[in-house]
């Protein structure tokens, strides 16, 4: 499969669109005075802008190509002016007249971009301005008006607003980010249209300036009618845990989408900067950031993809405004405008789908885009589990459409990954100093019948897990082989396998999640064990040990010779029943839960072995009890052959090929 265009592809504005946003405000070279736009006190003198608005001969209608040209050198001057300021003089003189908006924190964070410099960057402040701006002006909407327009382009054309600035006013406001007869800034940003390189920084700094000037005529307004603005509180995100299908991100999976965006033919190069910020946003928790750049180049992908498998290449650039353009509206619609087929829904997969409509469309969802994207969020507290979701999503994509040979860089799991570094911080253990007159003591309550009856589990336990080993893997007698070199070795090869986990079946990923919380789990418990140990045996060193902490230590030793083998042999079993996960479709939906249920019944017993073996509580003869009735559990489950290693076609040997 070859997405349709390659790397050459400058932009993805129609010509018509390209020229009006990228030239049409540059073709007038005069130099407007700064001080006949805005007073030395920072108010807007809004008659030398309105008055380059132009209107067609007959009517009142807007005459938008004509307008944009006008009020080019105006941005110009007005993008001057803010980057002559310093921070400070730009707070002092403009701060006051953002009160009015539901966020005005961000207008700094805006200047601060527009000094950075940075497209990407800019390109995202439009966005958020845009947004912002209209979650405002619907409050000021509210001050008359009944029940505010959802489209922002109805909301500029309303008498409402009107009234309150002015029509002339809001002409100016629908040039900017009001029709697509326009520049559009809004829509061609959110929709994805936009690279960084297309958007001019001026027309940032002029809806910046623009903004205050509507706070300074709201102000007079209110003054006049003895009004207050009341603003709408946020919106909550309703229903998100239903949508949450991945594990949380972790630095391995950012490291895999930094390398991966590189390579993959999902998105353009030219696009490539609003992914890098979109990592560097999640990185600094600003996890609405992440979040609206990522739909937006989740749309521009998948924009390639649809109109790629629907052969209708024409529907990848922008379209004029008499065409609608291509949004995620129609990219996951069953039909096509046409009212054929849509192919995209079948080449993605029900999985992906699922995810999309889940997280976008349905109205008992979150509906993270339309929220957004209409300043019903307070970006401050966008939840981490949004972001997260969005950013595995769209590793699993750009993941799809790279080359094998980048794949197979990515080819080890997290899960793997997560394994594999556990059991060599477990190959620690028996190598810390020990006291040798503690390390005898310890030895002799080793001997107990609930220690005896733990280790003859676990060699029961292998025993059987041995019939699943690969062919190359020397058989596992009892705890001889617990912990070892070949241990070691075997567990690089089960966890080197090639498993296909792309656009997997909720039931697999589900199993995933666990099968990945039980690795966390295990790797805290050892983290916590080898520094105990590090810390008691300098104290037992120093003769700093109290008579109690000096009993508890020998309880700890007695203890982890135990848990070393289970915590192995619980790492095993992680690796073989990755190898087999997507055995789990062979079972029924009763069966399924069983095994689900079966797995949260060991993660539940690595999260209290975490408490067990903290320092604050240092419950290790409960731990080995704990340990007792859970590897009971294991050995009856796996004695059922109700484990996925039961189910794989080869039931002697796992294929690691």
């Amino acid at each position: 499969f070859q997405i349709l265009t390659g790397d050459s592809i400058t932009t993805c504005l129609s010509p018509l669109v390209h020229d009006l946003i990228c030239n049409l405000g540059f073709e007038l070279t005069e130099i407007c005075d700064i001080n006949s736009i805005v007073t030395q006190n920072g108010e807007v003198r809004w008659k030398a802008i309105t008055d380059r608005v132009s209107y067609a001969e007959l009517g009142h209608s807007l005459d938008y190509r004509q307008s944009v040209q006008r009020l080019g050198p105006v941005c110009e001057a007005i993008h001057l002016h803010i980057s002559s300021l310093s921070r400070a003089q730009f707070e002092t003189q403009y701060s006051p007249w953002y009160q009015w908006t539901t966020s005005p924190e961000l207008f700094l964070e805006i200047y601060d971009a527009l000094e950075s410099s940075q497209s990407a960057a800019i390109s995202l402040s439009v966005m958020k301005l845009a947004s912002c701006l209209e979650r405002a002006l619907g409050d000021v909407f509210l001050l008359i008006g009944n029940e505010c327009p959802f489209l922002l382009r109805d909301l500029l054309a309303s008498a409402e607003l009107a009234h309150v600035f002015g029509h002339a006013v809001m002409d100016v406001l629908k040039v900017f980010i009001g029709s697509p007869c326009g520049l559009n800034l809004r829509n061609v940003l959110w929709h994805g249209f936009a690279s960084p390189q297309d958007i001019p920084p001026k027309y940032c700094s002029a809806l910046l300036l623009l903004t205050a000037g509507l706070g300074q005529l709201l102000k007079s307004y209110l003054h006049h009618t003895k009004v207050q603005l009341a603003h709408r509180p946020f919106v909550t995100l309703t229903n998100l845990e239903d949508v949450i299908v991945f594990p949380g991100v972790t630095d391995k999976v950012l490291s895999a989408l930094e390398t991966v965006m590189t390579k993959s033919s999902f998105l353009l190069k030219i696009m490539l900067p609003y992914w890098e910020l979109a990592v560097s946003k999640f990185k600094s928790h600003r996890f609405a950031d992440c979040t609206m750049l990522l739909l937006s180049q989740l749309e521009a992908g998948l924009r390639r993809v649809f109109a790629t498998v629907n052969k209708c290449p024409d529907r990848l650039l922008t379209a004029e405004s008499t065409i609608l353009y291509t949004t995620f509206d129609e990219i996951l619609a069953k039909h096509m405008s046409d009212g054929s087929i849509n192919q995209l829904p079948c080449f993605l997969g029900e999985p992906a789908m699922d995810f999309l409509w889940d997280f976008l469309n349905y109205q008992e969802g979150p509906r993270i885009r339309d929220r957004l994207s209409h300043g019903e969020i307070n970006i401050r507290e966008f939840p981490k589990a949004a972001a997260s979701q969005l950013l595995t999503f769209c590793l699993v994509l750009l993941l799809r459409f790279t080359e094998e040979d980048t794949l197979s860089e990515l080819k080890q799991s997290n899960l793997s990954s997560q394994v594999l570094s556990c059991e060599k911080s477990l190959r620690m253990w028996p190598v810390l100093p020990l006291p040798e007159e503690c390390c005898q003591e310890a030895g002799r309550s080793e001997g107990n019948s609930e220690a005896c009856a733990c280790n003859s589990l676990i060699s029961k336990i292998l025993c059987e897990l041995c019939h699943y080993l690969p062919a190359s893997a020397c058989a596992i007698n009892g705890l001889d082989g617990l912990p070892s070199e070949k241990w070691s070795q075997l567990l690089n090869e089960l966890c080197n396998t090639r498993i296909p986990t792309l656009f997997c079946p909720k039931i697999v990923l589900e199993v995933l999640v666990v099968l990945r919380g039980i690795s966390s789990q295990c790797q805290r418990v050892s983290d916590q064990v080898i520094a105990s140990l590090q810390l008691r045996h300098r104290q037992w060193v120093e003769h700093t040990l109290r008579s109690r902490q000096r009993q508890n230590y020998v309880r700890m030793l007695s203890s982890v010779g135990l848990l070393c083998p289970v915590l192995s042999l619980i790492l095993l079993l992680l690796a073989l029943e990755l190898v087999s996960v997507h055995a789990v479709h062979g079972k029924d939906a009763q069966e399924r839960q069983q095994y689900l249920r079966f797995l949260k019944l060991i993660l539940q017993y690595t999260e209290n072995l975490v408490a067990y073996t903290s320092r604050q509580k240092n419950k290790w003869n409960e731990a080995v009890s704990l340990t007792r009735a859970v590897l009971l559990r294991i050995w009856t489950f796996s004695e059922k052959k109700q484990m996925l290693i039961h189910l794989t076609k080869n039931t002697n040997k796992v294929d690691t090929g």
